[in-house]
């Protein structure tokens, strides 16, 4: 288990998350099935919750697991959710699934992430596309997938519709902060929405033919621009607090012919650039 912060009283993690998920007393009663005097004495401290009802309301109000353990302890309960590195044997055979996941996607590039957008692993075909990074220190040492891909020094100045690209990206970091309340995250924020626009780089909406269905990124590399469209997948059942924060980013070519350099690139071989 990780180190936790003295708990708070239990009213204060109900009120909270009632409010990041714009909720009143009454919505959250009826999500879930109980009455409103009952959720009232409960966040006022008149009445003490069950663990399993705690976990229920917890569940209701969608917290993160990362979360939930501190409201048990408020609540007088002993934490539940384990928070395991990933290479510790019980994640085995999540680490398996990953990694399938990532050499599966190939070539075409597929990452995996952690809660703050921290590289955890990547496939073969993600290095040759980090051959135009100016500034080594972005990729040596713990990856910030966001702050890579935006740095001026970093992907932003090879990334042909980046005011398009990194206003995607910003709208993600948005939500996420918006549904987890992290600080990291919120402080990744104001870092990369600080980072200037290239010189030269269009800040004009492009017009793609993908129908509307996603935001692309197209990136120029020395065999050609390449067009992706993204999906992020995770773990369905979590119980453990690092596994619920995995992500895998697959990159998807947006064209044929992003899908024949793709291909063209991986017959040549490994690229020297790594990460």
């Amino acid at each position: 288990m990780t180190a936790l912060a003295p708990a708070r009283p239990l009213g204060d993690f109900l009120r909270e998350w009632r409010r990041r998920r714009r909720m009143s007393q009454l919505d959250l009663a009826l999500e879930a099935d109980i009455s409103q005097r009952h959720l009232s004495f409960i966040e006022s401290g008149r009445a003490a919750p069950s663990r399993d009802m705690l976990l229920h309301l917890a569940e209701r109000l969608e917290v993160p697991l990362r979360e939930r353990n501190p409201m048990l302890l408020a609540a007088g309960f002993a934490p539940v959710f384990a928070e395991r590195k990933l290479d510790d044997p019980a994640l085995q055979p999540a680490r398996r699934a990953i990694d399938m996941v990532l050499k599966g996607h190939e070539p075409f590039p597929a990452l995996a992430i952690d809660r703050h957008w921290t590289l955890v692993a990547a496939n073969a075909a993600v290095a040759p596309l980090l051959a135009g990074v100016a500034d080594r220190s972005l990729i040596d040492g713990p990856v910030n997938v966001l702050r890579l891909s935006l740095h001026p020094r970093g992907l932003a100045s090879h990334i042909a519709n980046l005011v398009e690209w990194r206003n995607h990206l910003l709208e993600r970091l948005h939500q996420q902060i918006a549904a987890t309340g992290d600080r990291i995250l919120q402080t990744l924020l104001e870092e990369l929405s600080g980072y200037p626009i290239p010189e030269g780089a269009s800040k004009s909406v492009p017009r793609h033919d993908y129908a509307g269905i996603a935001v692309p990124m197209e990136l120029r590399t020395e065999a050609g621009l390449l067009s992706f469209i993204s999906t992020t997948t995770v773990f369905g059942t979590p119980v453990d607090v690092m596994l619920s924060e995995l992500a895998v980013e697959s990159f998807f070519p947006a064209n044929d012919e992003t899908a024949r350099l793709l291909h063209q690139m991986a017959e040549a071989g490994p690229s020297k650039s790594d990460i």
